[in-house]
């Protein structure tokens, strides 16, 4: 018997303190309670809750489930789900790359693909050894005597976050502004009140660059969209590279900030997995693969079916907010055997949702997934007795939008 959008169960709230101490226990419970549930997080209205591999994959490859709801009559805006948002704060975010639909999803990605080519990205390597290797310099010094270093504040921050600013063409001097404003639009919910300021003071400085570059031209992204704007070709606006941009800088550097804190502590509690690490250094790029699939990415963005759609046995309306629970897919036992487990020789290749699936997928992965081999690789070399400066229940999590990570991760080098 098919089920209605009209008689949900009670919603599961997403921030909840358990779900974020235990996302395992918390996703196989509701997985098992049913295919598709209600929900809600930030304070928002109910969505649909996607909670097994197949449903969840099909959210995000299925052209009928769309990014953008005003494609749908009666879908309202994406940002209902957040309670208290300003409309500059909309009009700052909506219309990014991850939100829009069809044609002109495919126009601008094509645009955007250019700076995350295999060859590019593998052109990249040696300066993220280089950086990676500086970071290593500071904790080194930091954590003499035995003195623990907070790994997140000292490493999984700066790293991506150096990486993606290169990229796109932030100057050096410039880019402490851009740490503080990643760490307040990855954490909203503790910086609400200066939400508009930042997003204004963001988009007033790539706007700032973009007439840099058409002035004196460089070797970085924001040159090569402004050469794409004066060809015959795709045309942008200014105000779509601001948006492309901005979507690049912040979501370029938060997945792989979470995933090489979530990784560290993971091996850490794995030491046969790091063992076979040690043994053959070859296994990281697979290794790396397998720590994405178990976090930190526990939801995508929702999605709008643009008709009466049926998922998992329920039947949902045209428009309401359908959120794909990546983390619970990843752990689902239907698809993966002993899920929660984590196992470095597990053939995970493109088959977890980590990254998304399907028109969406992450742009930015093969990069990402680059500067965590780099980084995991460096550290446990440099550092052979790492190890955990505090108990493990005393380690902070936090649930960021759409992702759990350790908030801090306190270590000594040995």
């Amino acid at each position: 018997m098919t089920a209605t959008a009209e008689s949900p169960a009670a919603p599961v709230d997403l921030f909840s303190p358990d779900l974020i101490a235990d996302p395992f226990a918390g996703y196989a419970r509701m997985r098992e309670q049913a295919p598709v549930l209600t929900g809600s997080f930030m304070g928002g209205p109910p969505m649909w809750l996607a909670t097994r591999y197949e449903d969840v994959r099909r959210v995000l490859t299925d052209p009928l489930f769309l990014n953008n709801p005003a494609s749908v009559p009666g879908a309202g805006s994406r940002f209902t789900v957040m309670k208290d948002v300003s409309s500059d704060v909309v009009e700052y975010l909506s219309g990014k790359l991850i939100e829009i639909d069809g044609d002109d999803h495919l126009r601008l990605r094509r645009l955007v693909s250019k700076a995350f080519t295999a060859r590019r990205v593998a052109m990249l390597r040696p300066r993220i050894e280089e950086i990676t290797g500086t970071l290593l310099d500071r904790m080194a010094e930091a954590g003499r005597d035995g003195t623990p270093v907070d790994l997140v504040g000292s490493f999984c921050f700066e790293l991506p976050a150096t990486v993606i600013c290169e990229l796109v063409g932030i100057d050096a001097a410039d880019r402490a502004d851009w740490y503080a404003w990643g760490r307040a639009l990855m954490a909203p919910m503790e910086h609400a009140e200066i939400l508009p300021t930042v997003f204004r003071d963001c988009a007033d400085y790539l706007f700032g660059v973009i007439a840099a570059r058409r002035a004196e031209p460089r070797d970085d992204l924001v040159t090569a969209l402004v050469e794409v704007q004066e060809d015959d070709g795709d045309r942008l606006t200014d105000r779509e590279m601001v948006k492309l941009v901005f979507t690049l800088v912040i979501a370029g550097h938060e997945t792989t900030m979470n995933l090489i804190g979530n990784s560290v502590l993971a091996l850490l509690e794995h030491p046969d997995q790091l063992a076979l690490l040690r043994e053959d250094p070859s296994r990281w790029p697979q290794a790396v693969l397998e720590l994405m699939r178990l976090g930190p990415t526990q939801f995508g963005n929702p999605r709008y079916p643009a008709e009466d759609v049926e998922l998992g046995g329920v039947r949902i309306p045209a428009g309401a907010p359908v959120l794909p629970l990546i983390l619970s897919a990843n752990t689902d036992p239907r698809r993966f055997g002993c899920p929660e487990r984590l196992d470095i020789g597990r053939e995970t290749g493109t088959g977890h949702l980590g990254f998304g699936q399907g028109a969406h997928y992450c742009l930015g992965a093969p990069l990402a997934l680059q500067e965590a081999e780099v980084a995991l690789h460096a550290l446990f070399t440099r550092f052979p007795d790492l190890c955990l400066a505090v108990p493990r229940e005393e380690i902070p999590w936090v649930l960021r939008t759409g992702f759990t990570a350790v908030a801090e991760l306190p270590l000594r080098l040995g």
